[in-house]
């Protein structure tokens, strides 16, 4: 459109600038900048503040909601305000360093390749959001350099831009609401809490400018530092979050934590670790900042259409198969961020509910970390920009749009499906008894030991044949046992039964004291390292530390047991030691797998190595095995090297040994040894094992009484525990129901104040409008009152007062009552009645005492409704108009004599007292040849001969005696100086008080007679 445009795009970077600010790698810096209403101003400020000797170094594609059909002058507008050059955007123009680029009318603007693309816009007109468009092409093309400005604007558009440029770690300027003309756009992009700056557009360039310096002069990718300096530092910073913000980020994958640190600390303008250390601790505002940039919210309506249609109709269907009406379809969706995504399903939900015609219930839990967002979930309202997510169906069906048209608001059914909370996904107890557990882009920010944490915990949440959702970059890794794969394009998986997940648990016993996996949901998570190591804890390997042991003793057979004997490892053949234990197959325990004559000493030797953390060794025992005995010297030994030393639970090696070869064979009873008594006496030896026997069997049978008791304490105790689980999840149960009870309270409420703000609104708008009505009626100064059926008083205006001696106490009575002030008309009532009867408007003239003249109107009282409740009286002075009506008719009938003087054939005059000429007639034209004009500055005697101006000055005295003297002959002058005689008939002109005030004279002249009469004189015979 502008000439500038036409220049040859190669030339642009040719200014005289004295400084241009460069990057590494040949790259700039592309800034997203989005207006709407009140832009352009804005658009002026911004460029004008930039620093006049010096390039930004960075490009500017400029979007605001322009006329589709109308052209666009913006260009040339904003080159105004700038020294760069300013381009109306072209499809496929290359983006160039240090200019600008203005969206052309009835197009989307996209980044692409250091390319701009332009797309007709598929939506339509009103509905068009082309902020959002660019934004989201910035952030999916630059990722982390992506730059983005909201400007004045009205409605919501840029706000999911903003949140598209957040998730990839780029940086978004709004202006502050003080100097905006229009608040809508800034506010809502404020509103998502992942604002960088506010300013004043002015103020904008220096601060771009200086950030833009800090963040893109160094390489993209931050390496990772392993220094001490920065790993305290980066401790600190961990100390800081937790305590200010209760989560720890400690196990974030180091590169997601250095991009994000590093990004704050370009915005704020801070060099090294330690000095943003100490900035977090004077600016406790700036924690909460880095806390929710690690946090990763991003996500909208039904996010990956593919994987959702497949959502809909394979996975959703399974989950209402065989569910009767009273059942339950409990739902999980972790990290909903917003709850775009909870909100999502629900619809889906819902759709298939209606499909089936059934009453079934459903329940959806929806958790994240983020407080904000999850009130953001809990308030269910969405800027109108979701429109590009939802179909226009569905958008009617669930959703209702706010008054001002800025939002959306989810319809209250599906707000009723969902219980929003705060919940850690790794450190807080998880659901239970769930059908679908939707994880979407969560557990690829973390480490690989997390996700082998929470796929078990997913398997244990859900019911048998339970559906797991997963994001399409995540899998369930190594747990191919737990989830059998029904999608794997779009990572849906279905819960397996686990056969080993006893083991599990017997893991867990001495696993779960590890540092607690903290990390945000959705986010990156790696282990933190182990005090006094330099590198983070691997993967603990039973099978390496079993083995390890093993070699330090050189035996060939052992097993790994914690301090409760539960079995952890097997190493060689046990059979000769171990059998299984009859029962329930649970935890595999080496105290009840023992066999006869290992088990008692084993459980003795176990607690003694467990208490004094010492190796103990026991010798001569004769183990049962299959018919025969084999003697056995079991050691029971601490684990105390390697990686094992990490766990706050010690395990134990105890490695089951034949004894000797010389004593494995002696399985019969050595010789009998002889007891010496204090005298020298032999007794019998014979007699004294078996009084030792007795006394053995008697303890033996003590110590198996004990025993049972024990093992019957112990399943006392599990019972317990099972009823503990049981009431647990029954409070749970009960937790949740609250939660939803106190939702739908909390919604209950929220409509409850809706209803009262509308109400207050509606009274606002009737006191306006009665303040209006009664300036309106009071500023037309017509008299007006207001009658019901039975012609009392209902409200009356000033100016009626002056017609109806009314007053305020009147209010109420029957206008009949009152006195008037009307004079000749006392059918008021009457004619009120008459008009309430037939529904005839009346209408009459009166007049009052005063002498002013009224219209009376009386008309029927109708509501919007058409119906009638009273009358309506009005009285509208035409004093002025009756007067004008007088006037007309006096000028009426003047005008008649004016058309009669004008064509008289006589020469009609008017002359004043003083004989100067006032009127002169066409007539007096003809006769005389004087014009008008030229007659109107003449005197009388002008026109008389001088022997006959004294008679002229006698027949003026006579009239005055008289109103009308006799026509008379006389002579005048003519304009030719000829002296005409004329028959002169002169009349008094008399005002209203009998005074005369000049003279009216009509002339005729007699020639015309003459010569009529000479020529039938001379047509006589001879």
């Amino acid at each position: 459109m502008t000439t500038k445009k036409k220049e040859p795009h190669k030339d642009q970077n040719s200014s005289k600038a004295t400084d241009t600010t460069s990057y590494p790698g040949g790259t700039f810096p592309i800034v997203g900048i989005g207006a709407s209403a009140g832009g352009l101003a804005a658009f002026e400020a911004f460029f004008s503040g930039m620093p006049a000797n010096i390039d930004p170094g960075m490009a500017f594609l400029l979007v605001q909601h322009l006329a589709p059909d109308h052209g666009s002058i913006l260009t040339e507008l904003v080159q105004r305000t700038t020294r760069m050059k300013v381009f109306e955007a072209e499809d496929g123009m290359a983006v160039q360093i240090n200019c600008a680029y203005i969206i052309p009318p009835n197009r989307d603007m996209a980044f692409f390749n250091g390319s701009l693309q332009l797309l007709k816009p598929s939506a339509p007109r009103g509905h068009r959001l082309p902020i959002d468009f660019l934004f989201r092409s910035l952030a999916q093309d630059q990722r982390e350099r992506a730059i983005g400005i909201v400007l004045s604007g009205t409605g919501s558009d840029g706000t999911l831009g903003v949140r598209a440029i957040k998730a990839e770690g780029g940086m978004v300027m709004v202006q502050n609401t003080d100097s905006c003309e229009f608040d809508g756009m800034p506010r809502s992009a404020v509103a998502t809490g992942l604002v960088d700056y506010e300013l004043a557009p002015a103020e904008m360039p220096a601060q771009l400018m200086a950030y833009a310096t800090r963040a893109f002069s160094r390489p993209s990718k931050p390496a990772i530092v392993t220094g001490s300096f920065n790993e305290n530092a980066l401790k600190k910073i961990f100390i800081l979050l937790r305590t200010q913000t209760g989560h720890d980020f400690s196990q974030y994958k180091l590169s997601t934590i250095y991009r994000r640190i590093e990004r704050r600390m370009a915005v704020h303008q801070v060099d090294g670790f330690d000095s943003y250390v100490k900035y977090l601790q004077q600016t406790p505002v700036e924690v909460d900042a880095l806390f929710r940039d690690l946090l990763i919210g991003v996500t909208n309506f039904f996010r990956d259409p593919e994987a959702f249609e497949v959502l809909e109709t394979q996975i959703i269907p399974n989950l209402f198969e065989g569910k009767s009406t009273s059942s339950t379809v409990r739902v999980w969706v972790t990290a909903c961020s917003t709850g775009e995504e909870a909100y999502s399903i629900a619809i889906l939900l819902q759709e298939r509910l209606q499909f089936l015609k059934q009453s079934c219930k459903v329940q959806i839990f929806a958790t994240d970390i983020d407080g904000r967002a999850i009130a953001t979930a809990r308030a269910g309202i969405y800027p109108a920009s979701i429109a590009d997510d939802i179909s226009p169906e569905r958008l009617a069906r669930f959703f209702a749009a706010e008054p001002d048209g800025s939002a959306y608001r989810i319809h209250k059914g599906i707000r009723d499906m969902l219980v929003f909370s705060e919940h850690d996904l790794i450190k807080d107890p998880p659901f239970s008894r769930l059908d679908l557990i939707s994880c979407r882009n969560l557990l690829i920010y973390m480490g690989s030991d997390l996700q082998k944490k929470l796929i078990p915990l997913f398997h244990y949440a859900l019911i048998p044949g339970g559906m797991l959702f997963l994001g399409t970059s995540e899998t369930v890794g190594e747990f191919a046992d737990l989830f059998a794969t029904l999608n794997r394009k779009c990572k849906v998986y279905q819960r397996k039964e686990d056969f080993q997940g006893t083991k599990r648990v017997a893991l867990g016993r001495f696993l779960s004291h590890l540092p607690p996996l903290s990390s945000a949901l959705g986010r990156d998570a790696a282990l933190p390292p182990i005090a006094g190591q330099d590198t983070p804890l691997a993967k603990l390997s039973l099978r390496e530390m079993t083995e390890q042991a093993l070699l330090q003793q050189i035996t060939p057979t052992g097993a790994l047991v914690n301090g409760q004997g539960d079995i952890l490892y097997l190493h060689g053949r046990t059979g000769m030691f171990l059998e299984p234990a009859p029962g329930d197959a649970g935890i595999n325990n080496i105290l009840k797998m023992a066999r006869e004559g290992l088990r008692r000493d084993l459980t003795t030797a176990l607690h003694k190595a467990a208490g004094t953390k010492e190796r103990v060794r026991i010798l001569g025992l004769r183990v049962k095995t299959n018919g025969h005995f084999t003697m056995a010297n079991p050691p029971v030994s601490p684990v105390t090297q390697g990686r094992a030393t990490a766990l706050e639970s010690p395990l134990f090696l105890i490695i089951l040994e034949e004894a000797a070869a010389g004593a494995a064979h002696a399985q019969t009873p050595a010789a009998v040894p002889m007891i010496v008594g204090t005298e020298g006496s032999t007794m019998d030896a014979s007699a004294r094992i078996a009084e030792l026997n007795e006394e053995l069997q008697a303890k033996e049978e003590h110590l198996h009484a004990a025993n049972e008791e024990l093992e019957t304490s112990n399943e006392e105790l599990k019972s317990s525990n099972e009823e503990m689980q049981s009431v647990n999840e029954e409070l749970q149960s009960t937790n949740e129901e609250l939660e939803t009870s106190k939702e739908e309270l909390q919604s209950i409420n929220e409509e409850l104040a809706t209803v009262n703000t509308e109400m207050q609104t509606k009274v606002t708008d009737l006191s306006r409008a009665n303040n209006d009505m009664n300036n309106l009626l009071a500023g037309t100064g017509i008299g007006t009152v207001f009658v019901d059926h039975n012609l009392r008083i209902l409200r009356f205006t000033p100016a009626a007062t002056l017609i109806i001696n009314l007053i305020l106490s009147d209010v109420g009575r029957p206008i009949g009552h009152i006195v008037s002030n009307l004079v000749g008309y006392d059918q008021l009532v009457a004619d009120a009645q008459t008009v309430l009867k037939t529904l005839i408007p009346k209408e009459v003239d009166v007049l009052t005492s005063e002498g002013k003249s009224y219209t009376l109107r009386i008309l029927p009282y109708r509501t919007l409704d058409n119906v009638i409740e009273g009358a309506v009286i009005t009285f509208v002075e035409i004093t002025e108009i009756v007067r004008t009506r007088e006037a007309l008719r006096k000028a009426n009938e003047l005008l008649r004599l004016a058309v009669v003087v004008r064509d008289a054939f006589d020469a009609i005059t008017v002359q004043d007292l003083d004989g100067r000429i006032i009127a002169w007639n066409p007539g007096a034209v003809r006769m005389y040849g004087w014009s008008e004009a030229e007659a109107l500055t003449m005197n009388v005697r002008d026109r008389i001969p001088p022997a006959l101006r004294e008679k002229a000055l006698v027949s003026a005295h006579q009239l005055s005696q008289a109103e009308t003297l006799e026509p008379y002959q006389t002579q005048r002058i003519a304009k030719d100086g000829s002296i005409k005689d004329v028959s002169l008939t002169s009349t008094a002109l008399v005002n209203e008080l009998g005074h005369m005030y000049a003279i009216a004279t009509t002339e005729r002249t007699k020639q015309p007679k003459i010569a009529q009469a000479t020529e039938v004189h001379d047509a006589r015979p001879g």
